[in-house]
C-alpha cells in the first residue's frame, strides 16, 4: 500500500483534536495493489442556520504547498483548541470543513492530475463559453497530456466527486458560505481567484464577493493579494467551483462564495533559479525558512476567511447597498478601464 506522509500526518491532527474533530471518510482512490484514503474533517456547529467556511488543498499533486497551507492551519486551530476560548466561542457561530487532501494519489506520484491522468479542476461537467487557450483550458487529447478533462460522457473522478459530494452535504445546506481552494503555479503575485472560470459574465452573488474583498482591503491594508474574476486571466472548462457555485445557485436561500488562492510560484523561482531543473520547485518553494514565510503568510489570510465566514452576518450588503457594490465591482473587475494585472 503506498504511504503518503501528509496523511499520516493529518491522521495525527484528527486524534490530536478529538473530540473536537469529526473524521470522515470519502472514498478510496485505487492505486495498482494499494490505495489510498479520501479524507476530510468537520468541526464546529452544524446548524445550518449558521455560516459554513471549507478549506480545501491538493488538488494538484505536483502543487504540495496547497494542501501544506491547508495542513498547518489546521494544525494550528488543533493547537488552539487545547486553551483558546476565543476560538471555542467562535466555532459556536460557523461550521468548518477541511479537505488538504483532494488529489492523495496525485500527491504520492507528484503528478498534477490523478493516478487515471485526470486533472480535477477541468473535471467538472462545465463547457466554456468561450474561447481556452490551447491545451490548458482542458483537453480530451490524451490522459498522458497535461489539462486532461476525462473522456467524454465518463462521470467525474472519484476524488471530483468526493469533493462535491462533502461541499454539497456538509456546506450547501447552510444558507451562507465560504471556501478557499489552495493552488500554486501562477505568476509572480499571490492571487484570489473567484468564479467564472467558464464565462466572462458576472457571477449573480458579485455584490457579496466585493463586500468581502472590500472588509479586506480595510482589514489587512498591506496585503499584496490580487483580488479579481478568474475569466480575467483566462478561461477554463470543467472548472469544479463554477459546478458548485451553480449549483448552489439552484438551492433556495443558499449562497457559496467559492475562493482559489494561487500562490505566485515564480516568485519563488525568481528567488531561486535553480528550481527550474526540478519539476517540484516550479509549483513549491524549496528552501526551508522561505516555505516557512509563505505558510505564516497565508495561514493569516486562512484565518481571516475564517473570521470572515464567523461574522458574515455583519458585513453582507444590505439590501439597498447590493446596487452599489455591484456598481463598485463592475468598474473594479469588468469595465474596459480596468487595467488588466492591476492591483484589486
Amino acid at each position: 500500500m503506498p504511504v503518503l506522509p501528509e496523511l499520516n500526518a493529518l491522521e495525527c491532527l484528527i486524534e490530536a483534536g478529538r473530540p473536537y474533530l469529526e473524521r470522515h471518510h470519502l472514498g478510496r482512490v485505487t492505486m495498482g495493489e494499494g490505495g489510498l484514503p479520501l479524507l476530510a474533517v468537520t468541526l464546529g456547529n452544524p446548524d445550518p442556520a449558521v455560516p459554513a467556511v471549507g478549506f480545501f488543498g491538493g488538488v494538484h499533486g505536483l502543487e504540495r504547498i496547497g494542501a501544506e497551507v491547508v495542513m498547518a492551519f489546521l494544525a494550528s486551530l488543533v493547537s488552539r483548541l487545547r486553551w483558546d476560548s476565543s476560538l471555542h466561542r467562535s466555532l459556536e457561530s460557523v461550521r468548518l470543513v477541511f479537505m488538504p487532501l483532494v488529489n492523495p494519489g496525485g500527491l504520492w506520484r507528484a503528478t498534477r492530475a490523478n493516478p487515471k491522468g485526470v486533472d480535477l479542476m477541468r473535471n467538472a461537467p462545465v463547457q466554456a463559453g468561450g474561447p481556452v487557450p490551447w491545451m490548458v483550458g482542458g483537453q480530451r487529447i490524451s490522459a498522458k497530456l497535461p489539462w486532461f478533462m476525462g473522456e467524454i460522457g465518463e462521470p467525474m473522478e472519484t476524488e471530483s466527486r468526493a469533493l462535491c459530494d462533502l461541499v454539497e452535504r456538509e456546506m450547501l445546506g447552510h444558507v451562507s458560505s465560504i471556501s478557499v481552494d489552495c493552488h500554486s503555479g501562477f505568476g509572480l503575485a499571490d492571487r484570489i481567484w473567484f468564479p467564472f472560470a467558464h464565462t466572462a459574465k458576472p457571477i449573480q452573488h458579485l455584490a457579496e464577493m466585493h463586500a468581502l474583498c472590500e472588509i479586506l482591503d480595510q482589514t489587512h491594508a498591506q496585503h499584496r493579494y490580487v483580488f479579481e474574476p478568474q475569466s480575467r486571466q483566462y478561461l477554463t472548462h470543467g472548472d469544479l467551483w463554477d459546478h458548485l457555485y451553480m449549483r448552489a445557485c439552484e438551492r433556495p436561500n443558499c449562497m457559496l462564495l467559492p475562493l482559489t488562492l494561487e500562490m505566485g510560484s515564480w516568485l519563488w523561482v525568481k528567488k531561486n533559479p535553480r528550481q527550474l531543473f526540478s519539476r517540484s520547485g516550479m509549483f513549491n518553494p524549496l528552501i526551508e525558512h522561505r516555505q516557512q514565510r509563505v505558510l505564516r503568510r497565508h495561514i493569516a489570510w486562512l484565518d481571516f476567511v475564517l473570521r470572515a465566514a464567523a461574522g458574515m452576518q455583519r458585513w453582507l450588503p444590505r439590501p439597498e447597498l447590493r446596487a452599489w457594490h455591484e456598481e463598485m465591482a463592475l468598474d473594479r473587475w469588468y469595465r474596459q478601464s480596468v487595467q488588466t494585472g492591476a492591483r484589486a
